[in-house]
C-alpha cells in the first residue's frame, strides 16, 4: 500500500510538472526565441529533466536558396566573361588575318606584269597561305561565338531564377554583365564586318584588274600564267 501511494504521488508530480512546463512562457525563453525545452520523463530514474535543442529558423531555407542563387550567378558570370574574352580575341585575330590577305592581294594586283616568275610564285603562295589562315580564324571565332551565345542564354536563365528566389542584387548584377558582354562583342563584330566589306571590295577590284591585264596582254598564254590557285574562290 505504501508503495502504491508513493507511485500515485509520483505520477501526480509528473503530470503537474508537465502542465507547468508546457503552459508557462518565461520571458527569457521568449526573448531567446531559439531554444525549446522538451520534457523527458525518466520513470525508472524517478526524475524529470529538460533537454534543450536548437529551433530551426523558418527563414534559413530561403537564405540558403538565395546564397545558392548568388553562387550560381557568380559562376555563370565567370563563364560569360571567359567566353566573351575568347570570342572578342578570335574576332580580332580574324580581322587582322583578313586585312593581311587584302594587303597581299593588292600587292599582287599592283605588280601584275612587273614581277619575275619566281617573284610572282612567291607572292601568290603567300596569298594562298593567308587565305587558309583566314578560314581557320573564321572557324575559330564561329566556334567561340556558339559557346558565347550559350553563355548569354544561361546567364539570362540564371538571372530570372535569382530574381524569383529573392536574390535581387545577384539578378541585377548578372543582367548588367550580359549587357557589357554584348556591347564588347558588338564592337568586335564591327571590326570583322568592316574587314569583310573591304575584302569584298578588293575582290571586285581584283576581277576588274585581272580583266584589264588579260586585255592588255593580248594573248591566252599570258592569261594562263596567272596561277589558278590565286583565281579560285575562297
Amino acid at each position: 500500500m505504501a508503495a502504491l501511494r508513493r507511485w500515485a504521488a509520483y505520477l501526480g508530480f509528473l503530470r503537474t510538472s508537465a502542465r507547468t512546463l508546457f503552459s508557462s512562457r518565461k520571458p527569457a525563453v521568449r526573448a531567446a526565441g531559439r531554444w525549446r525545452a522538451v520534457a523527458s520523463f525518466a520513470v525508472g530514474g524517478g526524475g524529470l529533466c529538460a533537454v534543450p535543442f536548437r529551433q530551426v529558423d523558418e527563414l534559413s531555407r530561403d537564405s540558403l536558396i538565395r546564397r545558392a542563387a548568388s553562387l550560381v550567378t557568380d559562376s555563370s558570370s565567370t563563364f560569360l566573361s571567359q567566353t566573351t574574352l575568347a570570342l572578342t580575341d578570335a574576332i580580332t585575330d580574324y580581322s587582322k588575318a583578313v586585312h593581311t590577305l587584302i594587303a597581299l592581294q593588292k600587292r599582287y594586283l599592283a605588280s601584275l606584269g612587273k614581277l619575275t616568275a619566281a617573284e610572282e610564285d612567291s607572292v601568290w603562295l603567300l596569298i594562298i597561305g593567308q587565305r587558309a589562315e583566314v578560314n581557320d580564324r573564321q572557324e575559330e571565332f564561329k566556334r567561340f561565338e556558339s559557346t558565347w551565345v550559350s553563355a548569354v542564354k544561361l546567364c539570362e536563365t540564371v538571372a530570372e531564377a535569382a530574381y524569383v528566389s529573392g536574390a535581387d542584387h545577384a539578378s541585377v548584377t548578372i543582367r548588367m554583365n550580359v549587357q557589357v558582354a554584348r556591347s564588347l562583342v558588338e564592337e568586335a563584330q564591327k571590326l570583322s564586318l568592316d574587314a569583310d566589306k573591304k575584302l569584298a571590295d578588293t575582290k571586285v577590284m581584283e576581277v576588274e584588274r585581272m580583266a584589264q591585264y588579260a586585255a592588255s596582254s593580248g594573248s591566252s598564254h599570258d592569261e594562263e600564267e596567272i596561277p589558278d590557285a590565286y583565281l579560285r574562290e575562297d
